[in-house]
Parts: structure tokens; C-alpha cells; sequence
């Protein structure tokens, strides 16, 4: 049976501090019903420096500067008082890098003019100053990995001749959506239909953010990994936005408006919805095609959401914090055909959140965990790490929620004393061993198992560990449509080097056969001359 690879995983951040103020849920809503709040009165002072967003260690942990064993060890240098609230790195420099190992940080600037690059509707206007120093930086950026001259014919659609006041007239008399930086209006987004509640300025904002970190993200995994783009046949997109109108509001298609602006000339796509668990879905069914031989190089990919920008501020700034829900979270990854050589995607051994299982924790962990480990004849401690909701704790600690992914690690950690894998003393022990801290922006679908993937080549290929499990969980009652739960998961393990076709027989054993079959027809025949 052959199975899938996990091939190669790239991440990539963009720090947006203006669209914290104006395209965050939290502060929009606030605008409306208080708009005289202390909190909107305060919120720009605990907002983060590109640098100090650049040297927060979850962040450098994201974008692979700092491995997940790293960042722990740095939870210990916090100060008592940033302590007492719940923090483990605020504070706590790590002197990193815009650029690393899996990844990249973005400043806001330069993501607003690939917001600009990858409208093909001419719905960005741009200030015309801003446009030609941004043209610059891109030009500059693009020409270590592109031909001058190509870039400059993508480019050839800027126009360098809008000013201030024709975005503040678009903004008055066309809702258009505002564009700044610096606290500055430098463009806006048009709505793309007069009456289309589905094309309104606003929502083609947040697409647009969708599709722009996209390719941020596409083309950190390409560079990263110096892939053929001709070589990928198809891209799935698991975000949470959804692109259409009024007759067809969720129509899509993220992956192909994505992969287009990436420049993979070869590549089909399409969407997965499903909330925080579609990234887990989107891998299980990529894995599955190419397992199935559909496609031989599937790439998923999932922007960010401006909505969940400063989502807990309030908490934050109640806590003496900054703003740390200041950055776009977005990822790619590439599963190819098996080459014996990368990890394995083990997607006969699954574990599913069915319509039966209901919402109970102890039956959603049996259905996630507990199943796939039976159908393997496993212990939960066969599994090395388990990848669950990433959640940087920095975040969901300060807001009350807790620490997400430890809460998660001592729910397996119990099923493994009730299914006597390990002794009652032996829970923190596990968590400890098994888990994680979490590092992953609190961007809905963004930390749900997937941050773990580029880590988990690396440390499955250097032999560190065997086996991981990728656990993805969903919230559907966010849609009003059903009160049910979601989750899936994956195990992936060290490749044995075989790679076999469907039957079970090796490329290996299969030329031996041909060879043996060519030797005795050639005997045969030297036998009846």
C-alpha cells in the first residue's frame, strides 16, 4: 500500500497593527456600541513594534527559528509580575529574524501591496506615492527568486496616479474600505457590486487579506523548498472565509485565485470548509488523492482572518498586556507521492468525529484518539507527539480560556490511564514527554494541528521520533446550522522505504520480477531454437 508523504511546510506571519483598529472584530463592534470606550481611547498604546513582533519567541517558533523544545525553556526567563497573569514570553526576547527556517514575518505595508498584487478586478486603490515606494520594495523582494523583467510585467497594471483625496471620495461616496498604515490612510479596498451584500467593500477586504496571505505562504514553501511550481497539479484551500455572491455566497474558489497569483501554471483547485478542523480534513483528503493517484503533488494552503485580529484585547489591556493578536497566521504544505524517503501520511489509521459521537469530551477524545490507536493496535504512548490546538497560551491563558493545548494533552494523558497504557503517576510525565507548548496564533483554523507539520518532517527524518498524530477540531454550531461538534485525525510516521504500489508488491520486487520474467522467455526461446 502506498501511501502519501508528508513532503515539505512552510508558515508565514504578517503583522498588521492599523487593521487590528479597523478590521478587527472586537474593535468594529466596539466602535459601534461604545465608541467612547477607555479601551479604544487606550488600545494604541499596547500595540506591538514590528521588531518586537519579530522577537517574540511563539512567533520564531512559527516560522521554524525555534523548535517547540526551545520555546518552553524560554517560559522560564518571564518576569514574576508578567507571570502572575498568565504570560510565558511576553517580555522575553529571543532576538530572532523576519525570515526563517519554515517561514517568513511580514510588515503591514508590504502585505497591503501584495494585497494590491493579487487584485485582478482593480477594486485597491493605492496612494500613488505609497504605491511607487511599495513597487520598489516588491521589486527588490521578488528579484532575488524571479527575472527582473517578469516582475515588471506583473506590475504593469499600477498606475502611480491616485491621490488622497480621490480613496477619502471612494471611502464617502462608494464604501470603500479604508487601507492604512502608520495610522495613515494610504488606499482602499471598492466594493466590487452596488447591491451584492456579498461584494461589499468589506468583504472583499477580508478575501482579499484570505488570498494575499495565501500566496505569502505559497511562495514561502516554494522558496523554501526550491519546488518546481510546474511540478504541483493541485491546490486545496482550508481557510475560513468564503468567496462567491449573491447566488452563490460561499462558491469559492480560494485555491485556484491563489495558486494563479503564485504562478503554478499546472495546478487545479479547490475549497474545504470546516472550520478550525478543515486544515486536518484538508490533509487527511490531499494525502488520500495522492494516495489514490489522482494528483502526484497536492499543495494546501490557508490565509488568515483580520477578524480575529485583537480578538481578546480588552482582556489583554485589562491585564497591563499588548495586543497580542496582532498578526495574520498563514500556512502551506506540500504532500507528493511516496519517495521512501519523507514521512507518511497514515490515512487507513483515522480518527473521526462522527454524527453519533456527540460533544461529551471523554467521547470526542475517544473517537480522535482512542479508535485510530485500536485500529493500529497502539498505546497512546506509541504516539511521540501529539499536535493538537496550538493555541499560544500567552493569548488564551490571559483571556481566561486556559491553556488550550496542556488541557488537551491531560485528556489523552487520562485515556491512557484508562485504557492502562500508563499509571495515574504517570500523567504529567506524559504531557510532558507527548505535548507541546503552544505557539500558533489564535487565528481559528491556523493553530489546529497543522503548525506542528514542518517540525515533524524534521524530527521523524532525524530520527528524534517515529510517529505523530495531527488532531483538528471544529466548532459547527458557529454557523447556526447544526449544534454538533467536528474533529479529525491523522497519524504520520517514519517512512520505511518502500514504496509500493496498491497491491503491496515494491518497485524493488516488481524489477525483479520483469527480470526474472525477461530471463526465462529468453531461455525459453534459446530452448526451441
Amino acid at each position: 500500500m502506498s501511501y502519501a508523504v508528508l513532503k515539505a511546510a512552510s508558515y508565514a506571519l504578517v503583522h498588521t497593527p492599523d487593521m487590528i483598529i479597523h478590521n478587527g472584530t472586537t474593535q468594529t463592534v466596539e466602535m459601534k456600541v461604545n465608541p467612547d470606550s477607555q479601551y479604544l481611547k487606550d488600545i494604541k498604546k499596547f500595540i506591538r513594534k514590528f521588531d518586537e513582533v519579530v522577537n517574540y519567541a511563539p512567533n520564531q517558533t512559527y516560522i521554524g527559528n525555534l523548535h517547540p523544545s526551545e520555546l518552553k525553556t524560554l517560559s522560564e526567563k518571564v518576569a514574576d509580575d508578567i507571570k502572575k497573569v498568565g504570560a510565558s514570553w511576553v517580555g522575553v526576547s529571543c532576538s530572532g529574524s523576519r525570515d526563517g527556517k519554515l517561514g517568513g514575518i511580514y510588515p503591514e505595508d508590504e502585505f497591503i501591496f501584495m494585497m494590491k498584487v493579487c487584485d485582478v478586478f482593480e477594486l485597491v486603490y493605492l496612494e500613488a506615492d505609497f504605491e511607487k515606494k511599495m513597487k520598489e520594495v516588491y521589486l527588490k523582494n521578488e528579484s532575488k527568486y524571479r527575472s527582473e523583467e517578469d516582475i515588471k510585467k506583473e506590475l504593469d497594471k499600477f498606475k502611480f496616479d491616485t491621490n488622497i483625496s480621490d480613496i477619502e471620495k471612494l471611502m464617502k461616496e462608494e464604501h470603500a474600505e479604508g487601507l492604512y498604515f502608520e495610522e495613515k490612510l494610504v488606499g482602499c479596498i471598492k466594493r466590487a457590486h452596488d447591491v451584492d451584500e456579498n461584494l461589499t467593500s468589506h468583504v472583499i477586504f477580508e478575501n482579499l487579506v484570505v488570498k494575499a496571505s495565501g500566496v505569502i505562504a505559497l511562495k514561502e514553501l516554494i522558496r523554501k523548498n526550491k519546488i518546481e511550481p510546474s511540478t504541483i497539479d493541485l491546490v486545496i484551500e482550508c481557510s475560513e472565509e468564503a468567496c462567491g455572491d449573491m447566488n452563490q455566497r460561499g462558491g469559492g474558489n480560494f485555491a485556484k485565485a491563489i495558486a494563479e497569483i503564485a504562478g503554478l501554471p499546472n495546478a487545479t483547485g479547490f475549497d474545504i470548509r470546516g472550520f478550525c478542523a478543515a486544515p486536518t480534513h484538508t490533509l487527511v483528503t490531499a494525502a488520500s488523492l495522492v494516495k489514490a493517484g489522482s494528483y502526484k503533488n497536492v499543495v494546501i494552503v490557508a490565509g488568515g482572518a483580520t477578524a480575529k485580529l485583537g480578538m481578546n484585547g480588552k482582556s489583554h489591556l485589562a491585564k497591563n498586556l499588548p495586543i497580542l493578536e496582532d498578526v495574520l497566521g498563514a500556512f502551506a504544505v506540500l504532500i507528493s507521492e511516496n519517495d521512501g524517503v519523507h514521512p507518511i501520511i497514515r490515512t487507513d489509521l483515522l480518527g473521526t468525529h462522527t454524527v453519533a459521537t456527540g460533544s461529551a469530551p471523554q467521547a470526542v477524545m475517544n473517537s480522535l484518539i482512542v479508535n485510530p490507536l485500536q485500529k493500529a493496535n497502539l498505546k497512546v504512548t506509541d504516539i511521540d507527539k501529539y499536535s493538537v490546538e496550538m493555541q499560544n497560551p500567552d493569548v488564551t491563558k490571559t483571556a481566561g480560556a486556559g491553556d488550550v493545548p496542556e488541557a488537551n494533552y491531560k485528556m489523552i494523558g487520562a485515556i491512557g490511564v484508562k485504557e492502562g497504557h500508563i499509571e495515574k503517576p504517570q500523567l504529567a510525565e506524559f504531557v510532558e514527554k507527548h505535548g507541546m507548548s503552544g505557539w500558533a496564533p489564535t487565528q481559528g483554523h491556523i493553530p489546529s494541528g497543522v503548525p506542528y507539520l514542518g517540525f515533524a518532517i524534521e524530527d521523524i527524518m532525524s530520527g528524534n521520533i517515529n510517529r505523530v498524530m495531527i488532531v483538528g477540531k471544529g466548532s459547527l454550531f458557529l454557523g447556526r446550522m447544526t449544534n454538533l461538534f467536528d474533529g479529525i485525525s491523522v497519524i504520520i510516521e517514519k517512512n520505511d522505504g518502500k514504496t509500493s504500489s496498491n497491491n503491496g508488491v515494491s518497485k524493488e520486487e516488481v524489477n525483479k520480477l520483469i527480470a526474472n520474467a525477461m530471463r526465462d522467455f529468453a531461455k525459453n526461446i534459446l530452448a526451441n531454437e
